[in-house]
């Protein structure tokens, strides 16, 4: 006998919500780069760096709002990086009340050359843990493979586009344009996608063990209350 765990609802709500302020700030900064950002990079790099050179005073606004841009980013990045882990493993105790540890899912996303693998293969796993209806897996694989595409295909044009050194000449302070934004964008909709999918699923689970009553949502006797897991599930 084990208490089923209520979905993450809310902080299903919180991984929507940091990836839209995520997307919002990357596209201010895009919208900066294009209008400000190849003169700006232009004009600091003819200051060779002195501020007290002459003309440092006139990109003193410009550099300003180009600082407080990436820091919108960063701050967004980390909060949606934040909400989606701490849904993950909300997630995974919902569907799995018995399994715990937060550790796992954590080196699954941080562990070098791990995390361009095994997170996909955690949300595969925690969507089937979920019970879904069996008729919605081929659309299941479909979105996740597409999702972790997208977001790999974003990490690797962003790293590529981002300047190494210092700007000069025609270069731009971040190499961000709508190609990046648009898999950015691509990206986001596709993680709300499955956050959204596992939470509806498990939403469905737990109004159905409401229904059968008290008894059938604690006790392992039939399709929708029982289910046996592989140990490490």
């Amino acid at each position: 006998m084990r208490f089923v765990s209520s979905p993450p609802r809310r902080s299903a709500t919180a991984v929507h919500v940091a990836l839209c302020a995520q997307v919002i700030a990357i596209t201010a900064l895009v919208v900066f780069e294009h209008a400000r950002g190849r003169r700006l990079a232009r004009e600091i790099s003819a200051l060779g760096g002195d501020p007290h050179a002459p003309g440092a005073q006139a990109v003193v606004g410009a550099v300003t709002v180009f600082a407080i841009l990436i820091m919108l980013v960063a701050v967004t990045v980390v909060a949606g990086a934040a909400a989606y882990l701490t849904w993950l493993v909300q997630a995974r105790q919902s569907a799995l009340p018995a399994w715990t540890p937060a550790l796992p899912v954590l080196a699954a996303w941080f562990v070098p050359g791990v995390n361009l693998v095994l997170p996909p293969v955690l949300v595969y796993r925690l969507w089937w843990a979920s019970r879904p209806p069996a008729d919605r897996h081929g659309r299941w694989v479909a979105l996740l493979a597409a999702w972790w595409l997208s977001w790999l295909a974003t990490l690797a044009i962003v790293v590529a586009r981002l300047p190494l050194g210092a700007p000069h000449g025609d270069s731009k302070l971040t190499g961000l344009g709508p190609v990046e934004l648009a898999t950015v964008v691509a990206s986001a909709l596709l993680c709300a996608a499955t956050v959204r999918q596992i939470t509806r699923i498990q939403a469905a689970g737990a109004r159905d063990r409401q229904r059968a009553g008290p008894v059938a949502s604690q006790v392992f006797n039939g399709p929708t209350t029982h289910q046996v897991y592989p140990a490490g599930q």
